[in-house]
């Protein structure tokens, strides 16, 4: 009786056993990103991967989960390292041209909805699924919202430009304000071009080039009238430059090149990340090599000479966004290794000279100074006088550099040797020969942002009435014929 009273009340602590429970498989957990037995499965999948059909079905029955939605119920198919579809164009980046092949396109939805998936056609997939059918064009529709553009404030317009007769009508054409130099108006007339504001249709979603081509109006304008501000906000309708819904069938990025480039800069200043830049300015460099490689196989002179010169250009710009980062080791040793060939214009041995300078690197921007390879004679020369000038001004060396100027202005009127003339006067002690030379600039029709901010530092150190003649100044400059280089201008160009 104690034995059987101790085995069934034990005693101290001891661990008591659970009942046994019924085990079940465990429930699917199958999200959106994964792929199951979708008509496109069999295309995503390696053809060692594809089970059988009977053995599926079966299988299926036995061990799968039936998961409701989309056409009927679908098992789903465990795969290890299943592709995953992108979710939107701007997460992730063009995928290589095999893979690109195999997932479907993306399509954006019209204004106000959000993008959507679409599924196209696999290959191999039979005449009910469409084989052979082309790619439909894609819709711009996202950049046709009046919501993602912004108006412009005429208030930091001085009022001689906005009261002026020379202010262009509603009803110009975009060429002819770009051509005079309207870009504010011409910045308006693109954004009511693109949604139809302006009375007339807006353009048809599929029409890409036209819609690309106003879009690059609009941000470029709005660069050029000091409202990068407002640029860097709409360019984020473009989202990511590489997605695929971008390129073509022939592997090419429907965005025009000059667009892209400046998307870029406006894209890093509009996240506030300068290595968002560099990184975007080597994907572009890539595809410069690719497109450079083509050119040469065909043996285009032209195109590799264009896709040359780009990639020189994306060379200069990363040096130039890793010193506005304040890496200027980083920009130093950037400009170092690019390669002497690239130096092969006087554009770009300005370019890189000029940076050099900015590091404070005399001898490196002498070093650009080298004679280029099938030089075309004065224009090259001139260039290499330029560069000694302005190495002179940089080591403090005004008197020697002046002399050099004032050597350049016998053979050339240009409106930059003039504004470093007037400088080195400045330096010298001669300011009111300065402030006299910058005058005269402005009185042949020569309106740059440097020429004005220097002549108004000059009157700013001549005098305490130097409002007076800023204001002055602006009704000079508004009386001026409109040019191609930019009539209006903003208060910051006469620091008001």
């Amino acid at each position: 009786m104690d034995q059987a009273s101790s085995s069934q009340h034990p005693k101290g602590h001891q661990r008591t056993r659970s009942a046994v429970k019924a085990t079940r498989p465990r429930s699917s957990t199958k999200g959106p990103l994964d792929v199951g037995d979708t008509p496109l499965a069999s295309h995503l999948l390696p053809p060692q991967q594809q089970p059988d059909q009977q053995t599926s079905s079966s299988h299926a029955e036995q061990q799968h989960q039936m998961i409701p939605g989309g056409h009927g119920h679908q098992a789903r198919t465990p795969v290890s390292g299943s592709p995953l579809l992108p979710r939107s164009p701007a997460a992730h980046s063009p995928a290589p041209p095999q893979s690109r092949r195999q997932l479907p396109p993306l399509s954006l939805s019209p204004a106000g909805a959000s993008p959507q998936m679409s599924f196209s056609p696999g290959p191999g997939s039979g005449a009910a699924s469409g084989r052979g059918a082309p790619r439909p064009p894609p819709d711009f529709s996202h950049l046709l919202r009046p919501d993602i553009y912004h108006d412009l404030t005429p208030l930091n317009v001085p009022p001689p430009f906005r009261q002026s007769a020379k202010q262009p009508s509603a009803s110009t054409p975009i060429p002819d304000l770009l051509a005079s130099g309207h870009f504010r108006a011409a910045a308006v007339a693109a954004a009511q071009a693109l949604t139809g504001a302006n009375g007339a249709p807006a353009p048809d979603p599929a029409d890409h080039a036209l819609i690309l081509s106003l879009f690059y109006v609009r941000l470029a304008c709005l660069t050029l009238s000091d409202a990068t501000a407002l640029a860097t906000q709409e360019v984020k309708a473009l989202e990511d430059l590489n997605a695929t819904f971008y390129i073509d069938e022939n592997g090419h990025n429907l965005i025009p090149w000059e667009l892209r480039v400046l998307a870029v800069r406006l894209q890093a200043i509009s996240f506030a990340d300068q290595r968002r830049a560099v990184m975007s300015y080597y994907d572009l460099a890539r595809e410069a090599r690719l497109r450079l490689a083509e050119a040469a196989a065909k043996h285009d002179n032209s195109e590799k000479q264009l896709w040359r010169e780009r990639l020189n250009d994306l060379g200069v710009r990363v040096a130039g966004v890793l010193v506005e980062m304040d890496d200027l080791k980083g920009a130093a040793e950037h400009l170092a290794s690019l390669k002497e060939s690239d130096n092969g214009s006087g554009k770009m041995q300005m370019a890189r000279a000029l940076l050099w300078l900015h590091l404070g690197d005399v001898d490196a921007a002498k070093g650009c100074l080298k004679p280029v390879e099938d030089s075309e004679g004065p224009s090259d020369n001139l260039t290499e006088i330029i560069l000694h000038a302005l190495c002179d001004m940089a080591d403090g060396k005004y008197s020697e550099a002046l002399n050099q100027w004032e050597e350049l202005s016998k053979v050339s009127d240009d409106e930059m040797i003039g504004v470093n003339r007037g400088v080195c006067l400045l330096y010298v002690g001669r300011l009111q020969e300065g402030k006299d030379l910058l005058e005269s600039l402005v009185d042949s029709g020569r309106t740059s942002h440097t020429l004005l901010f220097n002549l108004t530092t000059m009157y700013e150190l001549c005098t305490e009435r130097s409002r007076t003649l800023k204001t002055q100044l602006t009704e000079k400059v508004a009386a001026l014929e409109p040019k191609p280089f930019g009539w209006e201008k903003t208060n910051a160009d006469f620091k008001l």
